[in-house]
């Protein structure tokens, strides 16, 4: 049975008769209920409760038998655990530990479920009308009576609130919390507090978030967008709080926005909520309050390269002002100050939108009114022509803005003068150009500044007025540009204009005051270079290579032949001449039939330059002086030719040698034409060598025959690498044989084998074995075979020929066989598999070969009758196949071992046994019968 309740809260044991009557109750009834209220608790109580009432009776302060007591009763009926509760807070009102309890539990009878994370809500279990949330309520403010500095108990009391549909207690319970609670602790509470105005909303919330923001000014930001979620929305209050927002540098936004976005959006607040027609009604609602203008301007100059959607702000805004004068003021002001082309083209695009409105606004109301109390044609008129007067406007208000951001820059001033080129405005051009002379600094121009006052000179010259030009060309030439190649362009080009006007004269002299050197002796000159940034372009201008060219040329057209060659020495004093110039010079000189003073220019511009420029001169020089004397200046050819060579690197020596040779063939001896072919072989890059010996070769034989030839083939052998020499030995040996030297040609094949890997080199071998096929015999074909794998075995011992084979041999097999890669071997072990592995194959694939001959008689092959075996080499074996190039080396047999074989020695320990005849098929049987013809010493070794 469930206890009364009396006064939101179970009555306790002692009732207080006056407490009772100030609640409006009846004293004596109240008392007589509570004698029955006492039975029924008693009621309460168990027989197994019995030790911990004694306990609790004996100790009532003592905190640790209640909670003994409580946690005994867990699973006791509500009415219960509450009876116990109420006793212990009775005797222990400042536990903090038991007020969270009791409080825990009379929530958990009234709320279920878990919290909402962004209401801070539950779900209710009872109707809001039912007394049982007055009680709880009773029972918080008598937790607050002592424990007000607890803040989990002011937070869930509110929180509690917050399900009862009672804001004005709640807010001021919260209230009470606020000011209860140390400021350390406000956070907790605000939390809550905020999500309780959030689900109000109206008066109450924007008063909440007044009070918080200026606890938390970092939040304005979602105070803003409160203010305009709100129904009606609160632009006024929202536009202020912005316009602290932007006006604060410090403030960081929460969600990632930028001051200028901030800044967006307080002028779009501002511009679309203009004041109304009834300011007493929606006074509240507008921001008529604010001093927009100063707010937007503020934020132009903060945002100076991201202002055009400002000036649209503020212009749109005095537009729905009806301030259209003011709209176009701001218009007109965005233009000249804009600095991007971006913000221009939004700025003027709405300025135009805004003329083009009102102007078609005016002439509908002028079609449809007729004139009367409304615009007239004058004002249209003149709307019209403003309108297509901005609209031609439009490339030189876009030149204004990409000049206002690099005053310096060239090219747009450029593009400024043929603006008013097109208009043929001659005033303004003339305007544009000084202008542009006075703002562009020489030292920061972007572009070339002398182009401009070349055009500004070619300006007056298209007008006729050549004395103007000339003085614009003077000022030009005192400009100390970046660089000296400019101040060569601008002298350049006022020779230029005194060649259109014929005035050759004129052109000389201006070239001349342009090479004239500075103050200074020649030690002074001589230190200046032409590529020093120090010093200014004047200074170094008389070293202008560009210069200098131009000022030659000129004398070539009109000057004279000693003007012209003064000029040419001079560059050559100076030592500015290029190789073209020396070139020019001399041909130049040649021209006017001045032989030898050329032939001058060529050694000193040898002697200027050295290789490897000096390579391309000595060829013309040389190639011009046989030319011109052929074989009767021999003598002098040779010294020329020998001082070319002399120092000549090797990669430019061959074509210089060649030359040298042609000469002495032509003109010269033979024998000398030798020397200089041998001298050649030995001075020539590695890369030219090869080509030179077979040059060499070549010439020999012609003037002295082949035998001639035999000390340039072994010198050519010595000295090239392994791959051409190999190549040098077969040429040799080619002609040895068709001396009929065949000994000869044998024994050079035999020296060019050690260059030859079999693996890697089998076309040389293929020339050996055909040239033993047509001229050897039997003998000398196992040597060649002998000598073959002797190079195989030597080349087997060496790592790097193995791992060059093994690469060969996997790239092969790549290209026959892209599928299958095998992996690189990385290890000596893995080398050394690779290596069984390929020798195996081949081993197989002699095996094969040998199976399918059906003889061992090599084709071709003249036998000798008799042969006798030498003591100090070991016979060879004679191949079983047909195919000589298939061998196998065996490891097993030595060269002493054959010795003693050869001589009928027994060794000891071992057995001889016949080999069946089915090892070698038919083979065998051919054997057989050759052996029937032979000897039984050719017998022996066949069987061998």
């Amino acid at each position: 049975m469930a206890p009364t309740a009396v006064d939101d809260a179970v009555v306790p044991m002692d009732v207080d008769k006056d407490h009772l009557e100030s609640n409006g109750l009846d004293g004596e009834v109240v008392l007589q209920n509570a004698e029955k209220i006492k039975e029924e608790y008693l009621l309460l109580i168990r027989e197994e409760d019995i030790p911990h009432e004694e306990e609790c009776l004996r100790n009532p302060y003592t905190l640790k038998c209640w909670l003994r007591y409580i946690e005994h009763k867990k699973d006791a009926p509500m009415e219960s655990r509450i009876f116990i509760y109420e006793r212990a807070v009775k005797d222990l009102p400042g536990s903090y530990k038991l007020w969270k309890a009791y409080l825990d539990l009379r929530v958990s009878g009234l709320l279920e479920g878990p919290v909402n994370k962004e209401t801070g809500l539950r779900k209710p279990i009872r109707d809001l009308r039912d007394r049982e949330w007055e009680r709880v309520n009773s029972c918080f403010e008598r937790s607050l009576v002592l424990c007000n500095k607890f803040p989990v108990i002011w937070l869930t009391y509110c929180q509690f609130l917050m399900h009862q549909a009672r804001p004005t207690q709640c807010r001021r319970t919260f209230d009470r919390a606020l000011r209860a609670l140390p400021i350390t602790q406000h956070t907790r509470v605000w939390d809550l507090y905020l999500k309780f105005a959030k689900l109000v909303g109206g008066e109450t919330a924007v008063r909440v978030w007044r009070r918080y923001i200026k606890l938390q000014p970092e939040q304005r930001e979602e105070y803003v967008g409160l203010l305009l979620s709100l129904d009606p929305p609160r632009h006024m209050e929202a536009a202020r709080v912005l316009a602290s927002i932007v006006e604060d540098p410090k403030f960081t936004s929460g969600h990632g926005k930028s001051q200028y976005q901030l800044w967006t959006e307080l002028c779009d607040l501002v511009t679309e909520n203009p004041e109304t027609e009834d300011p007493e009604t929606r006074r509240d609602q507008r921001v008529e309050r604010l001093d927009v203008d100063r707010i937007i301007r503020s934020g132009i100059s903060r945002f100076s390269d991201q202002v055009g959607r400002l000036w649209n702000s503020l212009a749109t805004w005095w537009m729905l002002q009806q301030e259209w004068e003011k709209a176009r003021d701001v218009y007109e002001e965005a233009i000249r100050q804009v600095k991007t082309v971006r913000d221009f083209s939004m700025v003027f695009d709405a300025y135009a939108a805004m003329e083009e409105t009102v102007l078609t606004r005016q002439m509908q109301e002028l079609a449809q009114n007729g004139g009367a109390d409304g615009p007239d044609d004058v004002d249209v008129d003149l709307r019209l022509a403003r309108f297509e007067k901005l609209m031609e406007r439009r490339p030189f208000l876009v030149n204004d803005v990409i000049l206002r951001q690099n005053p310096h820059n060239v090219a747009e001033w450029e593009k400024r003068v043929d603006l008013w080129k097109e208009r043929k405005n001659e005033k303004k051009i003339i305007e544009t150009y000084h202008k542009a002379i006075e703002t562009i600094h020489p030292k920061r121009a972007a572009g070339k500044l002398s182009l401009l006052w070349v055009h500004f000179a070619e300006f007056y010259e298209q007008k006729g007025d050549l004395d103007t030009a000339r003085r614009t060309f003077e000022k030009a030439v005192t400009v100390p540009y970046k660089k000296a190649d400019e101040l060569a362009d601008v002298w350049c080009q006022w020779a230029e204009m005194e060649l259109r006007q014929e005035n050759f004269d004129g052109a000389l002299d201006v070239m001349g005051r342009a090479t004239t050197p500075p103050r200074g002796g020649p030690a002074f000159h001589a230190s200046i270079r032409y590529n020093d940034e120090n010093r200014e372009p004047q200074q170094r201008l008389f070293k202008s290579q560009k210069l200098w060219s131009f000022y030659v040329d000129l004398e070539e057209s009109i000057g004279t032949m000693e003007g012209t060659r003064a000029v040419y020495d001079r560059i050559m004093e100076l030592k500015i001449a290029t190789p073209q110039i020396i070139i020019n010079y001399a041909a130049f000189l040649e021209e006017h039939k001045w032989f030898e003073e050329s032939y001058r220019v060529y050694e000193r511009g040898i002697d200027l330059f050295g290789y490897p420029i000096a390579f391309d001169i000595w060829n013309i020089y040389l190639t011009k002086f046989i030319d011109r004397y052929g074989g009767t200046k021999l003598e002098r050819a040779r010294d020329l030719f020998e001082h070319a060579v002399d120092k000549v690197p090797p990669k430019f020596a061959k074509p210089l040698y060649l030359m040298y040779a042609k000469l002495e063939e032509d003109h010269g001896l033979a024998r000398h034409a030798m020397r200089i072919y041998d001298r050649a072989t030995r001075a020539v890059g590695d890369e030219d060598r090869y080509e030179m010996f077979t040059i060499y070769i070549a010439k020999a034989t012609s003037y002295f025959g082949l035998t001639s030839t035999r000390e340039i083939y072994e010198r050519a052998i010595e000295a090239l690498p392994d791959k051409q020499a190999r190549d040098m030995s077969v040429r040799f040996s080619d002609m040895e044989t068709r001396l009929g030297e065949v000994d000869r040609a044998r024994a050079i094949l035999a020296y060019g084998s050690q260059f030859c890997d079999p693996r890697m080199d089998a076309e040389f071998w293929k020339i050996w074995h055909d040239f033993e096929v047509k001229h050897g015999n039997e003998d000398t074909f196992k040597e060649m075979l002998r000598i073959k794998r002797s190079v195989q075995a030597k080349y087997n011992t060496e790592v790097n020929f193995i791992s060059a084979q093994l690469l060969a041999a996997r790239q092969q097999g790549q290209t026959e066989e892209p599928e299958a890669v095998p992996a690189p071997p990385t290890t000596m072990e893995e080398l050394e598999a690779e290596a069984r592995r390929i020798q195996a194959e081949e081993g197989e694939g002699q095996d094969q070969g040998a199976r399918s001959q059906k003889n061992t008689r090599v084709v071709g092959f003249v036998r000798a009758k008799k042969t006798e075996p030498k003591v100090s080499a070991p016979p060879v074996e004679e191949p079983l196949a047909a195919n000589p190039d298939e061998i196998e080396i065996g490891e097993d047999d030595s060269d002493e071992e054959e010795a003693n074989m050869e001589q009928g020695a027994e060794v000891e320990g071992l057995a001889k046994r016949a080999i069946p005849e089915g090892v070698f098929g038919g083979l065998g049987a051919d054997a057989a019968q050759a052996d029937e013809k032979l000897g039984a010493k050719e017998r022996f070794k066949r069987k061998r």
